[in-house]
This record gives C-alpha cells, structure tokens and sequence, in this order.
C-alpha cells in the first residue's frame, strides 16, 4: 500500500509524509475514522514509508529492498495486531496463527475491508473476534528485538478496541514505557471504546470521510459500475468506500436486507396509524411482526449486526431524501 493507492485523504497523506521528513516521529498515534474510510491503508502507507530507504517528497519509492518486502507484508520491523478468534482450546492462539490470511485480505482488498468481511475470511462463524491476552506477550517479545533493518520497528494495531482487558492494560504500560525506536499505530473505529489513559497517550489522527469526487474517482476506476450508480453510490455511501461498494453490488443478502427492512416497516405503519375500523389488520401486522422478530432472532449475532446498520442507512436515507437535502 503507497499513499498514492488511498482513495482522497491528501491532507492527511501530506501530514504523515511531513512527520517522517521531520524526523520527528510520535511513539504512538491513533488512527480513527468509520469502516471505509481509509483508515488501516493510511497507516499501511505510513508504515512503508517510514521502512523505504529511498523516500521520494510524496511516496516510497517502491524499488528500495523494505518497499519489495512490504509488497508481500513480510518487513520484519512492522508487525500486525489485529482480532482473531480461538478455532480450539488445544493452543494460545495469536495473530501470527493467522497472519497469512492477513496477508491475503489486506494485499487482496488494498487495505479496504471490514471486520465483518475479516471475520468471515477466517470463518470465524459466529464466533466474535477479540485480541486475547496472549497477544501482549507477543507484543512485548517482538519490540523487546532491536531493528532489523528499519530504523523504527512499527506496531500497527487494527481494532484496538477489540482488546480484552488485559491485554490493554500492558499495552498502556507499553505506551507509558515504549521500546526504543518503536512506532504504534493504533486503527481504531470506535476510539471511545478503548481505555482513557491508552487515548491520553497517543497522538489522535481523525479520519474524515472521503469526499464524494474522490469515491467517484475510485468507483469509476476499480468498478464497472454504470455512471448513475457511480452517482448514487458516492453520495450515499456517508464517506465510505466500503459502503460505496456495497451499494453498487446487488446480491442475495442486501435483497434479503431490504425484504426484511420494508417487512418491518410495513408492520410497525400499520400499527402506528391504527383505527377502530383496522382491527384486524393490527391483528395481522402484530402477528407478522413477532414472526419478522423471532426469525432476525435465528440469525447469527454478526448478520444481525449487519442487518442493523442496514436499516439505519436506509433510515437516514429516508430523512436527508425528505429533507431534500444532498447529504
């Protein structure tokens, strides 16, 4: 991943270009923005230029020997943190159990994916992911070695907020007392969700949403999409590139995803504007519901959760389209 790769963010491609230039680098920054956005190939794209040995003004120079082995994830000063699940109690599981995988996801997405689609690149089922304890030992153990070859060893940490307790309080003592020559990068959606003295000791990087000319660009470029979709996709995807795709692909489950929502939403109209004279309509639609309810209660925990932020896309959706209102 090379800055150039990132769909829009340029000020903050300038920003981290500019710290390294400096020579200044924090010993710790936490990277947070929603899903989509650009957040873990930024810190990808950091990363790498932190390790090239021939740094251009506005990218890695991509033929340096840290460039070649960034280009399969195999530097050996950047290390990955990231949730993973437990296949079996046989073993301490850690992410280096699953690292070719990682591997396969991040170089085969360019950095954009989901925990969700993680997740299911693991089968974990519906199983949720965590970074257990086990994890900070490994972290400790790897940034207690010296540089190989870089002059910072880098930790990027995807999902912090994932951590068990735990393992997030010896990350803070490793922020309070960091390695020598040692770079966190903590990926985060959810930053409020990690504890306040692992925020107080990061530098906080917000990433924006990326602008609506910049997700065209990507979608007219990376998809086949038709223009009018490209449209649609960019003004609702709120920033998002992985809801920008997924609003251009039609398939089986977003079908599924509607069926349910518009099912729902007839029901609860129905009830809400009852009168004497639809009694038996509000019968009908109470019944319906309890069945809409006990089937979403069925599904796995992980496809209930992606049906929900379905719904509330299209909810708000519906008000900015009442609004009339571009976003």
């Amino acid at each position: 991943m090379y800055f150039r790769d990132i769909i829009g963010q340029e000020p903050l491609k300038r920003q981290f270009i500019k710290t390294v230039r400096g020579g200044h680098l924090p010993h710790a920054q936490l990277i947070t923005g929603t899903s989509g956005c650009g957040s873990l190939p930024l810190a990808l794209a950091y990363a790498r230029y932190i390790a090239c040995t021939d740094k251009g003004e506005e990218d890695a120079c991509g033929q340096c020997a840290a460039c070649k082995q960034f280009d399969k994830l195999v530097h050996p000063d950047t290390h990955f943190v990231f949730p993973i699940f437990k296949p079996n109690s046989h073993k301490k599981w850690v992410c280096d159990d699953f690292l070719p995988q990682w591997r396969n996801l991040v170089l085969g997405e360019a950095g954009y994916f989901s925990y969700h689609q993680w997740m299911g690149h693991i089968k974990a089922e519906n199983a949720q992911g965590m970074i257990y304890a086990e994890e900070s030992d490994e972290i400790i153990r790897k940034l207690n070695y010296k540089a190989y070859e870089s002059t910072h060893k880098v930790m990027i940490i995807w999902l912090p907020e994932k951590m068990n307790e735990t393992c997030s309080n010896k990350l803070l003592k490793l922020l309070e007392e960091p390695p020598t020559n040692t770079v966190f990068l903590l990926v985060t959606e959810h930053s409020d969700a990690l504890l306040a003295t692992i925020r107080s000791r990061t530098q906080l990087i917000r990433v924006k949403g990326i602008d609506q000319a910049a997700l065209a660009d990507a979608l007219r470029t990376r998809t086949d999409f038709d223009d009018q979709t490209i449209t649609d996709a960019s003004r609702m995807a709120g920033g998002s590139y992985l809801k920008a795709l997924e609003y251009g692909q039609t398939n089986e489950e977003q079908a599924w995803y509607l069926e349910q929502f518009i099912r729902c939403m007839r029901g609860v109209y129905t009830i809400a504007n009852f009168t004497p004279d639809k009694k038996l309509e509000k019968q009908r639609s109470l019944k319906d519901l309890k069945q809409w309810a006990d089937e979403m209660a069925k599904l796995g925990r992980e496809k209930e959760k992606n049906y929900l932020a379905y719904a509330q896309r299209l909810v708000r959706e519906n008000f900015i389209l009442n609004l009339k209102q571009d976003e």
